[in-house]
């Protein structure tokens, strides 16, 4: 009986040492990821999962329009969720 609650209490333990390594941090990077996402506008320069620099031209809920390069010929859709980094227009 003894030993039960013993092995039952290691777990509960090993379950709570690998929320508070693994789980917990990855659910505070994604709030900061969304955070992110979502201050983006129209105009604001950024870089891409994909490394490559644009400004976002147009915008709808889940999907950004960003212009590539400075052709002015190269506007790519892409997922709200591929932004990396946000850089916001001047006034």
């Amino acid at each position: 009986m003894g030993g039960t609650v013993g092995i039952i209490a290691l777990y509960v333990v090993i379950i709570g040492a690998f929320y508070l390594i693994a789980i917990r941090p990855q659910k505070k990077q994604e709030k900061e990821h969304q955070a992110l996402v979502s201050s983006v506008g129209v105009g604001d320069s950024i870089l891409t999962t994909s490394g490559f620099y644009g400004v976002v031209i147009d915008m709808t809920d889940e999907v950004v329009i960003v212009e590539f390069g400075s052709n002015k010929n190269c506007r790519i859709p892409m997922k709200k969720e591929a932004i990396v980094e946000v850089e916001k227009a001047e006034a």
